[in-house]
């Protein structure tokens, strides 16, 4: 066996949710050539392969993964000299993103600065099209280079080959596994104004009579998302997540009508208030997420069990306590269950489930709202009639933590 390779290496501790079994195999990939003879040793004993990057987009099953895991950790960031208004800079996979964006910044690149404090590395960017607060990579991205698991050979694939739409590309849909991303090259713009597109930023900058620099913007960035528990803390519970749990839903128009029209029949709206919408290209309407959970009766801060929802942000489905894949799994199916009951919507996860393809959820009761719950009887009970032999005393019943747990639910 070759010595780069691992046997019998927990997942968990590779990924942001810190959840996932034992990996049969375990490799840290430095460079090309170590890649190579992982990827030979693999197909030589009939193991499946899995590529794993810093983790943040993942949820692995509680059996692990059988197969061989390959663990990316190159390094290396290449500026290249700028010329006119575009600077060059080449990353490889392994470098963490956000170094990769704060060194950007640092030298006045703009294009990244608003993808400031995302979790995971720089070869995860483009497989996902990362994006957040008005930019996502597509838009800097020119040349991914990468290994080629069908020809064996490194390629190097332009922005138009690798496909990207809302959260997807080609790495993650029609070439599905194929591709090891090795490097990702963008295109910068030196001294380039910040993006303020997002409607966070502009409201963090209003009372500004000057432009904020690069570095102001990626600051308010950060302090954003940390406010939100978008910034992965080793020691706060609250934001052990893989981040945004779902995508934002993209409707038709008439879709929309329908979605805000029932909205309007449970009396989650009033009668001059819209359900918050944000206006996308083709005629495309993208819908919060995070409000439809909300809307469904999961607030900020909702606990089951071992897991639950962040009290900063309502889409990051957190790992409270020791949680399982399957524990995490069962919580995502009942709010699915419940937004695609009152809204008529499917909501999405954006993470990789590894070894979940099959899993079938445990079936939850539904979450009752206000109006549903039947109110207390008001009428004072009928006085206990007990005849207790003299000397004999009355045990008070034992406290149940099922029925504070379930009042706190209903209030």
């Amino acid at each position: 066996m070759l010595s780069v390779i691992r046997e019998n290496v927990r997942l968990a501790p590779y990924t942001t949710l810190r959840i996932g079994g034992i990996a049969r195999y375990f490799a840290d990939i430095t460079d090309e050539d170590q890649l190579r003879e992982a990827l030979h040793f693999a197909e030589k004993n009939s193991l499946p392969v899995l590529v794993l990057g810093g983790g943040s987009n993942v949820l692995i099953a509680d059996v692990g993964f059988s197969g061989v895991v390959l663990h990316i950790v190159n390094e290396g960031i290449i500026f290249h000299p700028a010329q006119k208004d575009e600077a060059r800079v080449t990353a490889a996979a392994g470098e963490e993103w956000d170094k990769f964006v704060r060194q950007c910044v640092a030298r006045e690149l703009a294009g990244v600065e608003c993808l400031s404090g995302i979790p995971g590395l720089v070869g995860g960017t483009p497989i996902q099209n990362v994006g957040a607060y008005g930019q996502e990579v597509s838009e800097t991205i020119v040349s991914v280079r990468a290994f080629d698991r069908q020809t064996k050979q490194i390629t190097e694939m332009t922005n138009e080959d690798c496909r990207f739409s809302y959260r997807a590309s080609i790495f993650n849909t029609t070439e599905r596994d194929r591709y090891i991303v090795l490097s990702v090259t963008f295109k910068l713009t030196p001294h380039g104004a910040p993006s303020l597109r997002y409607g966070d930023l502009q409201k963090y900058f209003a009372e500004r009579s000057q432009s904020p620099s690069l570095q102001e913007v990626r600051d308010a960035v950060l302090a954003i998302r940390a406010s939100k528990g978008m910034i992965i803390v080793p020691s706060d519970p609250d934001c052990q997540s893989a981040g945004s749990f779902f995508k934002n839903p993209m409707v038709s128009a008439a879709k929309f009508a329908e979605v805000e029209a029932a909205a309007r029949q449970q009396n989650l709206l009033c009668e001059d208030e819209s359900l918050p919408h944000f206006a996308m290209p083709q005629g495309q309407i993208k819908i919060p997420a995070a409000w439809l959970i909300e809307k469904a009766g999961f607030p900020k801060g909702y606990e089951r069990g071992r897991v639950g929802i962040s009290s900063k942000h309502t889409l990051a489905i957190i790992n409270r306590s020791s949680a399982t894949a399957t524990e995490l799994l069962t919580f995502v199916a009942q709010i699915q269950n419940q937004v695609q009951e009152r809204f008529g919507l499917a909501l999405v996860p954006e993470p990789v489930w590894i070894g979940l393809e099959n899993h079938t959820p445990v079936t939850l009761p539904p979450i009752l709202q206000k109006s549903d719950v039947r109110p207390p009887n008001t009428e004072p009970p009928e006085p206990w009639n007990l005849s207790l032999k003299p000397g004999r005393r009355f045990r008070k019943p034992e406290h149940n933590p099922l029925k504070t747990e379930r009042k706190k639910w209903f209030e």
